[in-house]
């Protein structure tokens, strides 16, 4: 399977791909909406996920897809520096250690309504497979900074291949949707009880299009299925789209919900719902869906009606990750800069876009 690493591989033998990279003006030739970007912190290491409390502190993690990482999630202070996040001890996994009670290769973290941080491990150190007993969701409870529920994935949850991608709570429910970007799947976790099921398995809506990702006139070789994912709970609906894909996909809440139903009956529920382009990470907000926009260096929002508009454009926006949604109504997201290779020319970024 062609996946993130060989991108990372081979992006760093292409000495043209240098960032800025993937912006491209409008037809006036200056950025789009660029008063509304504030920088708010840089890193010379690679993050791909952020997530902002109600009370504005700011979470980040850092993938173990090279040998060092010394901090897996980490907690930025006002000055932008990351300390690691709850304690040291979580951060400090290496082979050998029992991976359940460690960070193994964190992908996402995220905060939801009832203000309580999520941290995704989808336990693929160098993104070569899952270790056996690695693949989990821990909840940290953000008054005390202890870890209060950790729920562990099996192989018939996250098999060998997989890769769980990014990560969505439905309060009302207590539930959590994950993206399986490794084999193409949605993840339901009853919160609690711990149970899961792996739904949309392999179908057409979780798996990567036949499509190339092109950045600066230069296709990126990976295939990646679904990624990123977007829930609106207000109304009932689930997005998602594979980074390797042109399309937004949308299914009932009730229908993933629904235990009683069989796959074809599932399967009949999910809707196209919008030509969104390449993005790596999805998030429902103020304006609708938004989109990191990875060919166009560029954050674009879907709307209701699926019509989609360039948001913010940026030199500064290079391969924009993952989104949160902070105190205000602003949209924080990460630069990870993947096609870049291991050691880009610009540091890796966090982003806000400030609210109307």
């Amino acid at each position: 399977m062609i996946n993130y690493w060989i991108a990372l591989t081979l992006a760093a033998a292409v000495p043209s791909m240098s960032s800025p990279s993937g912006f491209s003006p409008d037809d006036s030739g200056t950025a789009v909406g660029g008063d509304r970007l504030v920088e708010v912190a840089t890193s010379d290491r690679q993050w791909t996920g952020v997530a902002v409390s109600a009370a504005g502190r700011v979470f980040v993690n850092f993938p173990r897809w090279r040998d060092q990482v010394p901090v897996s999630v980490g907690e930025l202070d006002g000055k932008g520096s990351v300390a690691p996040y709850p304690n040291e001890e979580l951060n400090s996994w290496k082979a050998g250690d029992n991976p359940s009670t460690r960070f193994v290769c964190v992908q996402s973290v995220y905060v939801d309504r009832l203000d309580r941080l999520w941290i995704l491990d989808p336990a693929s150190p160098m993104l070569s497979g899952v270790v056996e007993g690695g693949a989990k969701l821990m909840r940290v409870d953000l008054a005390t900074n202890k870890v209060e529920l950790v729920h562990i994935f099996d192989e018939t949850v996250a098999p060998p291949r997989s890769y769980l991608n990014d990560v969505r709570i439905d309060t009302a429910s207590e539930t959590a949707f994950i993206t399986d970007s490794g084999l193409g799947a949605i993840v339901v976790v009853d919160l609690e009880t711990g149970s899961a099921r792996r739904l949309l398995d392999g179908h057409p809506s979780t798996k990567a299009e036949q499509t190339s990702v092109t950045i600066d006139g230069r296709p990126i070789p990976l295939v990646v299925n679904a990624d990123g994912i977007a829930l609106d709970q207000a109304g009932g609906w689930l997005y998602y789209q594979a980074l390797t894909g042109r399309t937004m996909y949308r299914v009932p809440v009730a229908a993933l919900l629904d235990t009683g139903q069989s796959a074809g009956e599932l399967e009949r529920k999910v809707e196209r719902f919008a030509k969104s382009g390449v993005s790596d990470g999805l998030l429902y907000g103020p304006e609708g869906v938004y989109v990191s926009s990875v060919e166009d260096g560029a954050i674009k929002v879907v709307g209701a009606d699926g019509s989609v508009k360039t948001l913010v454009r940026d030199p500064r926006i290079v391969w924009p990750d993952s989104f949160a949604l902070g105190p205000y109504g602003a949209v924080w997201f990460t630069t990870s800069q993947i096609h870049l290779g291991p050691n880009p020319s610009s540091p890796y970024r966090v982003l806000k876009i400030t609210p109307r």
